[in-house]
């Protein structure tokens, strides 16, 4: 799969401070929701576990987990 995630510098700086004061946070997940005015909003949350069918992306050394259902909204 193409890199769907970007992060810049300062995203990745701070994530990773977040992470560091919990051991038992290993990354971000992304996913989507019904809602907002396109009819999906988007959610990000801090992962413990690694979903089975997550996607995972390593960005500046930050782990970001994909919801399979959110692929096709990121994607472009």
């Amino acid at each position: 799969m193409t890199q769907v995630i970007k992060l810049s510098d300062k995203a990745a700086n701070r994530i990773k401070e977040i992470l560091s004061q919990d051991k038992d946070t290993m990354g971000v997940r992304i996913g989507v929701k019904s809602g907002g005015c396109a009819g999906m909003a988007y959610i990000m949350e801090y992962a413990k576990t690694h979903q089975p069918n997550d996607e995972l992306i390593e960005e500046k050394g930050v782990k970001v987990f994909i919801d399979p259902s959110a692929i096709m909204y990121l994607l472009g």
